[in-house]
């Protein structure tokens, strides 16, 4: 509540600051009145964009996955009111692109509502914004989300949640004690022709009998900061290195800065399969209860008997795009961003009846999310399930390192008789980025 009154302040102030700064005769344009099928300001979601290449550039201005002409800039339920990115061109050129549109949109000449930011501290620290979206190198995503919950606000975050296990857990107090909205962006879940949300149904409904295994095509993943570096070269023009690493250790600038050098195994890609190996297995509230190597990638049991794999179903090319492959005792369905298929092919030609369960249903990961906001209901990937996904993709990246077999305790998240194991479940950062 105190963030709505805030911003209404704030757009009451700007209102008056714009009057002033208007010619007499100017009119006032429909969409500042909510005409034209335009949203009132006052009901607008005020959102700041923290991290701004690909991934968080594409929602700001219209991507692949964010399913809308023009991105969250162009949507009028919202107004970008801050683009923050350690590179200056990045953000400077966001900035611009979306003031543009605002020009265009309003009918007003030179209109400035968005300002860019090198310190995603300074976004956080405006009372007019209600929501942030984290698009940032993965290593600094469970820090950032954990600020903008203690500033009060509601968080959009790219995958993954976090990149260890007690990171994540920090994440879920966080939202939960300051009463945030949480979306991890596994859109999955709502876009993708309902794909599938279809195949978990079937799956949870049992068309294809007892779920016995899961192919999830992607196996753990888990964050190693580098010991060994390359030859120092300048840090370039408008890159704020030091910022850029954050909870990293400091080390000189190489040339080879990416969003994913500290990566282990599938830590990018992973969380979007084990959220759906979760959502479709019934197991959004828990986690395994072993792992395993097999060839080489990571396995799980959970506590009804079903085992996961972390590689590919054998012949069947489709699972590999964010999906995977169920096999129950009386058939097996594959599905992926493109495909949902089964075996025998009835299976997924039968719709889910009314009286048969039905899951969390939304067609828009991204309208989901702002209708939360304004309703304080739950996402459909909310913090306790991007957590539970997150830690089945970390818990592999553990196995991984250990090459041994490990026992996992879902109910108190840690594992069974193995201190190894458990200080994997956390890793060392650089003051004052400490969790």
């Amino acid at each position: 509540m105190n963030s709505i009154l805030s911003r209404r302040h704030f757009l009451r102030q700007s209102a008056g600051a714009l009057c002033a700064a208007v010619a007499a005769p100017s009119l006032i344009p429909a969409s500042a009145l909510g005409r034209g099928g335009a949203m009132v300001p006052s009901e607008r979601v005020t959102m700041g964009f923290i991290g701004v290449g690909g991934q968080g550039g594409g929602h700001l201005l219209g991507g692949a996955w964010t399913y809308l002409t023009g991105g969250y800039a162009a949507r009028k339920d919202v107004q970008v009111l801050a683009v923050c990115d350690v590179v200056r061109s990045r953000r400077e050129n966001a900035t611009q692109r979306v003031n543009q549109n605002y020009t265009q949109t309003l009918g007003l000449g030179n209109y400035q509502s968005c300002q860019a930011y090198v310190d995603f501290r300074q976004v956080l620290d405006r009372d007019d914004i209600d929501a942030v979206l984290i698009a940032t190198p993965a290593h600094w995503h469970a820090i950032m989300a954990i600020m903008a919950a203690q500033a009060g606000k509601d968080i959009y975050c790219e995958k993954p949640t976090a990149v260890t296990v007690r990171e994540s857990q920090a994440v879920v107090k966080a939202v939960r004690r300051y009463g945030r909205v949480y979306q991890a962006g596994t859109q999955q879940r709502s876009e993708y022709n309902a794909h599938f949300r279809r195949a978990c149904e079937y799956v949870r409904n049992e068309r294809i009998g007892r779920l016995q295994e899961i192919y999830a095509y992607r196996d753990g993943g888990a964050v190693a900061w580098p010991t060994r570096f390359d030859p120092a070269k300048p840090v370039p023009e408008g890159l704020d290195w030091d910022l850029y690493l954050g909870p990293a250790p400091w080390f000189p600038y190489d040339g080879n800065a990416s969003a994913h050098r500290f990566d282990i195994g599938e830590l990018n890609w992973g969380q979007h399969h084990y959220d759906f190996v979760q959502w479709a297995a019934g197991a959004d509230e828990t986690g395994p209860v072993s792992l395993f190597m097999e060839q080489g990638r990571t396995g799980y049991q959970y506590a009804s008997g079903v085992v996961v794999h972390g590689s590919a179903y054998p012949g069947e090319n489709i699972g590999g795009d964010g999906g995977a492959c169920f096999v129950g005792t009386e058939g097996r369905i594959a599905v992926d961003r493109g495909n949902l298929v089964s075996y025998p092919e009835n299976i997924v030609r039968e719709p889910i009846r009314p009286d048969e369960l039905h899951v969390y249903h939304c067609d828009s990961h991204s309208g989901n999310f702002l209708e939360c906001v304004r309703t304080r209901k739950r996402t459909i990937c909310d913090v306790d399930i991007a957590h539970r996904a997150a830690s089945a993709l970390l818990l592999g990246g553990v196995e991984k390192q250990l090459q041994r077999p490990l026992k996992w305790d879902p109910q108190q998240e840690q594992f069974i008789g193995d201190d190894e194991a458990n200080r994997l479940l956390s890793i060392a950062q650089r003051p004052p980025w400490r969790i």
